[in-house]
């Protein structure tokens, strides 16, 4: 039963078969091919069953006419017929695809031979390699190509052509690429590097830079930071930094590349070729501060310092330059044969016009200080020594110093440097020479600290001699207010006698009066009475008051007598004895009176005899005493 429903349904089962299976019936019967959109058909021919092409030429692998082998031409995605799998073999490849930021460097498999001497194949226009049979009938060349595919997706027959898929070329910020060409003519004979062109596109257009004659090798161009599609086959890209020019700085440009130029500095300078900017020798214009892309290859660019610049000759100090890192102390010989070391300090000077001369003098800023100032300082320094003792050097270093700076201004100006200043550090006498100038020095400065107690010593035995003349000063004052005391009490005295005389006078006549008045009135009152007692009463009325009267006279007399008997004794012992001995001799008096002690313990005199400070003093104060008495006494009696 099954049987015969099979047999019955043959055309059914047919059917299904082929709705299964028709592409291999319609790639059999018919030679039909599907590409896939996202796929490339690649053709491999088996065999050539007629015509003359049947065989590829010898050295070639594509076929571009039909021949047997690799096709050229590729299948695109879509459908095709006639392609029977006997005869055509079709192989999927997915495109080429070039991701961002990167590039395709792409071999040809066939092609032409590449000429002698070139290593790269040159570009042919292709579609970037997508038409391998235009590349192979226009002349293509095998090997690797110069041309190179950017970012995409491309259609490329990978029998023909193998892709390598390369980094961009990256030049950082501050950094600059220095270019070696690996393909094109020989540099021109003296030259280190190919000639500067353009029309290339910064290396990316390698092709047009051979056209324009470029050679292999160094380049004079340097490219800029940035990202470049650069044939790493064709270029190598070394990346450096940018040539930096600090501030207080020049950048004098020497240049090894570009024709020989003239001579700009005249006749007047024989040290070197100085020339214009892109000629080969040293720039005449330095650089200014700031940063520059140079190819260090094919120039040099020597920093020279246009501010003051000092370099010690010190074996412990050197400056952040590093020019006098070399530099070490002077070791000099003096003329008594003693060796000592100096430290010495230069600061130099170089203008900016002039650094184009120094370098083409020197070739760079060590060289002028290795074959100018260390032999110039050094050696004046060491000549300068031997005239010359150490204690002497030391004592005149100041001169030295200035001697050094007018010589070495003078050396220096032929070399086109300014000499600022020449300063003298450190000097380091010998050991035993040092020796005997500090026993030299500490006996002259105990010799002065001697001297200086002496004069210390003076000057106190002065203070205390001036100490004692101060604290006899008051008992001396004393002495004189206690003779000035006595002197006013004689007056005194004198002054109250004749003052008890007078009042004892008055005193004495009123008194007698008053009897009289009253012997009178008793007189008259009794006169009646009796004549004779009367008479006699009146009588001894008159005597009683003639003896009161006469007795107060005489006692008043006698106080004024013993008054002007003192004054007078005074003045008659001043002058028989001096006004000076007078003095004297009261002060002693007065002073043994209150018995006053006026000679020190410890007397310190100036001079001898009587005529020392204290004697003449008080002779001075005594005699001015007694001249004012006196005229207090003229005034007196006036």
């Amino acid at each position: 039963m099954s049987i015969s429903l099979l047999i019955h349904y043959w055309w059914v089962i047919a059917i299904i078969l082929c709705l299964v299976m028709y592409k291999p019936i319609l790639r059999i019967f018919f030679g039909m091919v599907i590409v896939p959109e996202d796929k490339l058909g690649l053709v491999t021919k088996k065999f050539v069953l007629f015509g003359s092409n049947r065989e590829l030429p010898d050295g070639r692998i594509i076929a571009t006419k039909g021949e047997a082998g690799y096709q050229a031409r590729t299948l695109a995605p879509g459908l095709y017929w006639g392609m029977w799998p006997w005869q055509y073999g079709v192989d999927f490849h997915p495109f080429t695809v070039i991701p961002e930021g990167k590039i395709g460097l792409v071999l040809a498999n066939d092609g032409v031979e590449i000429p002698t001497g070139n290593i790269l194949a040159r570009k042919v226009d292709c579609d970037n390699f997508q038409d391998a049979q235009h590349f192979l009938e226009t002349g293509g060349q095998k090997g690797r190509q110069t041309h190179v595919i950017t970012a995409g997706t491309y259609r490329i027959n990978s029998y023909a052509f193998t892709v390598t898929i390369a980094n961009m070329t990256i030049i950082h910020e501050n950094m600059v690429g220095i270019v070696t060409a690996l393909d094109g003519k020989p540099i021109p004979s003296g030259q280190i590097a190919g000639p500067d062109l353009t029309g290339h596109n910064n290396f990316q257009d390698f092709d047009g830079f051979l056209l324009n004659g470029g050679s292999r090798g160094l380049q004079p161009q340097i490219i800029l930071a940035g990202s470049y599609n650069i044939n790493p086959w064709a270029v190598q890209i070394e990346e450096v930094p940018m040539t930096d020019v600090p501030i207080g700085h020049v950048g004098v440009v020497i240049s090894y590349i570009g024709e020989d130029g003239k001579d700009l500095t005249g006749d007047t300078f024989k040290h070197g070729n100085i020339v214009a900017k892109g000629q080969r020798g040293v720039w005449l214009e330095p650089l200014g501060p700031g940063k520059y892309p140079i190819n260090y290859y094919t120039m040099k660019v020597e920093l020279v310092p246009t501010t003051n610049l000092v370099l010690n000759w010190a074996n412990a100090r050197s400056e952040a330059h590093s020019l006098d890192k070399n530099l070490s102390t002077i070791t000099v010989r003096s003329k008594d044969g003693f060796p000592f070391n100096l430290d010495v300090a230069q600061i130099i000077h170089i203008p900016a016009n002039e650094a184009p001369k120094v370098i083409a003098r020197f070739g760079s800023m060590n060289n002028l200080v290795s074959q100018v100032l260390e032999p110039t300082i050094g050696n004046y320094f060491r000549n300068s020594a031997q005239d010359s003792d150490v204690i002497s050097f030391l004592s005149t270093r100041k001169e030295r110093q200035d001697s050094a700076k007018n010589h070495i201004r003078a050396v220096l100006e032929e070399y086109n440097v300014n000499a600022v200043d020449t300063l003298i550090g450190d000097i380091v006498p010998p050991e035993s020479l040092m020796k005997t100038l500090t026993d030299r020095k500490i006996a002259q400065e105990e010799e002065k600290t001697y001297e200086t107690q002496r004069m210390a010593q003076e000057k106190r035995q002065g203070m205390e001699k001036e100490t004692a003349i101060a604290d006899m000063q008051k008992e001396i004052v004393k002495a004189q207010q206690s003779v000035e005391i006595a002197q006013r009490t004689a007056d005194a005295a004198v002054k109250k006698a004749e003052g008890d005389a007078s009042s004892l006078k008055l005193q004495v006549n009123a008194e007698a009066e008053a009897t009289k008045m009253r012997a009178n009135a008793e007189a008259e009152a009794t006169r009646a009475r009796a004549g004779a007692q009367a008479e006699a009463t009146k009588l001894n009325a008159s005597a009683e008051a003639e003896r009161i009267s006469k007795t107060g006279l005489a006692e008043a007399e006698k106080i004024m007598a013993i008054g002007k008997s003192t004054a007078e004794a005074y003045e008659l012992q001043v002058s028989a004895m001096g006004g000076d001995n007078f003095t004297k001799y009261k002060i002693t008096e007065e002073i043994g009176k209150g018995k006053i002690k006026i000679i020190p313990e410890v007397l310190i005199t100036g001079g001898n005899g009587s005529d020392s400070p204290i004697s003449g003093l008080l002779g001075m104060q005594l005699l001015e005493y007694i001249q004012e008495k006196k005229d207090e006494k003229k005034e007196d009696k006036e």
